[in-house]
């Protein structure tokens, strides 16, 4: 006959008064290890804990290529000779030795791996085009020197306004990042045109130059002393300041964008002017520029 195992009972446990107590300790302490990391405060998990475990960027002193934005500052108007651009002395990527400019302080072969792409004329909304171009060379660095044009125009009531400036910048930098994720960012400051009127007008062909139609909001009837002159130009610094202002901070929220506010402080004198406009830097000028920049984009640490 085939042998059919009796089923066994489950054993019944009993736990008395001291055994609960104890499992009731026990699961009190794992849920507070569970609920404490190790230093008091709550654990993070999924996407917010892998973001706080990963590292910020590093900003890395040694780019290997580099595309420059901006206007007719970068692309070196009016350094070489009159109405026309020199790129070989910008600051950012020019190739003569006398200026030494970013590109040849930084890049071991900028010939091949620097890009000017700025525009004479340029104004801040004009930027995204800009980047459209810089993001087929894929660059490791891009500096940026923009907004004077948004404030030169023909009159103060012409002058960019300056949530308009911000909004565009913001929407240039957002653009950027789509673009090129992984890029460093150097801005400039927008200079000081206050400081250029007071420099330029010393010298009488310059003052001649400027009646052509030159940054009129700041530099028309230069010898006008009277507080209505005064109170123009006073708007036009306070507008740069503004742009200055947007600038550093929408570049303050990128961690790869490093502001040079330098560029805006720099007590430049007439001899870093173009001697054919008294507007533009000239080769002296240019090289100045590309000494602060090199500072700035060399200065170990994070990006602010």
């Amino acid at each position: 006959m085939t042998r059919i195992d009796r089923p066994v009972r489950p054993r019944r446990i009993r736990f008395g008064l001291r055994s609960s107590r104890t499992v009731a300790i026990g699961s009190a302490l794992v849920i507070a290890l569970t609920a404490c990391s190790g230093d008091g405060s709550a654990p993070q998990s999924g996407a917010a804990g892998k973001r706080k475990a990963a590292k910020a960027p590093v900003w890395r002193t040694n780019p290997r290529s580099i595309a420059a934005l901006g206007d007719s500052i970068t692309v070196g108007f009016d350094a070489c000779t009159v109405l026309s651009d020199c790129p070989q002395v910008s600051w950012a990527t020019g190739t003569d030795p006398k200026v030494d400019s970013l590109a040849r302080r930084l890049v071991k072969r900028p010939a091949t791996h620097s890009w000017n792409l700025a525009r004479t004329g340029a104004l801040m909304r004009d930027l995204p085009d800009q980047i459209t171009a810089a993001a087929d060379r894929k660059p490791e660095l891009v500096t940026v020197l923009i907004g004077a044009n948004d404030a030169c125009r023909r009159d103060v009531r012409s002058m960019t306004p300056a949530g308009a400036f911000r909004a565009d910048f913001a929407r240039s930098m957002k653009y950027l990042r789509r673009k090129l994720p992984h890029t460093q960012v150097y801005v400039a400051a927008v200079p000081d045109l206050l400081r250029l009127w007071s420099e330029g007008r010393k010298n009488p062909l310059g003052k001649q130059v400027w009646k052509l139609g030159i940054c009129g909001s700041m530099l028309r009837d230069p010898d006008d002393l009277t507080k209505a002159a005064h109170d123009r130009r006073a708007e036009v610094r306070d507008r740069v300041m503004a742009y200055n202002t947007a600038l550093a901070e929408v570049c303050g929220t990128d961690p790869l964008c490093r502001f040079d506010k330098s560029v805006f402080d720099y007590r430049f004198t007439g001899r870093q002017l173009s001697t054919w406009d008294w507007f533009h830097p000239g080769t002296g000028g240019q090289k100045e520029l590309a000494e602060l920049a090199f500072r700035t984009v060399t200065r170990p640490g994070r990006s602010s």
